[in-house]
């Protein structure tokens, strides 16, 4: 199984991008590929833009990527209760392209911060709109206090529970 997973999350110490690698090496015999969304290089979204260069290069070479997959192991960062920024912007241009970004991969979709909330907003936005664009959501874990749950050194949670829950998470993408 190829899985690429990404953290929607442009920081360069990204807890997001932190626990979808973890999440994916998970599972056994998987290859992983790791996403960064800031390779991808597009504009801010508008039609005006859009008339003017057609498609943003960077968001074809998202989708070419996306397109590698068997699954997504996917942890949205939360920024005042939304997407951030970047990855809306990035996920608007790949949709002018493709609107079945994901075609209906299985997917685990995550969400973390520091704060109590575990990114709980996003996450559930998320997974709602995942059918409108190809998603195929198996499974989905929110993470709240992330810093005491995970050790940022060792790339792995401090609690068993959790990494339970992770581990039966990803199970879910080989159904």
């Amino acid at each position: 199984m190829k899985i690429v997973a990404y953290g929607a999350s442009t920081s360069s110490t990204s807890i997001n991008k932190a626990l979808a690698t973890y999440t994916a090496g998970l599972v056994e015999d998987a290859e992983v590929k790791v996403l960064d969304i800031n390779d991808y290089d597009v504009p801010m979204f508008s039609e005006d833009k859009e008339k003017e260069i057609g498609q943003a290069e960077g968001a074809q070479a998202f989708l070419n990527d996306l397109a590698e997959a068997d699954a997504f192991v996917i942890s949205f960062a939360e920024h005042n209760g939304h997407y951030p920024a970047a990855y809306k912007n990035l996920f608007d241009w790949a949709t002018r392209i493709d609107r079945a970004v994901f075609k209906d991969k299985p997917a685990v979709y995550l969400g973390t911060s520091p704060g109590p909330t575990g990114a709980k907003s996003v996450l559930a936005a998320a997974e709602g709109s995942a059918p409108y664009f190809g998603g195929n959501v198996k499974a989905t874990v929110s993470v709240p206090a992330f810093y005491d749950k995970f050790d940022l050194e060792t790339g792995k949670p401090k609690d068993d529970a959790l990494i339970a829950e992770l581990t039966a998470a990803v199970a879910k993408l080989a159904e």
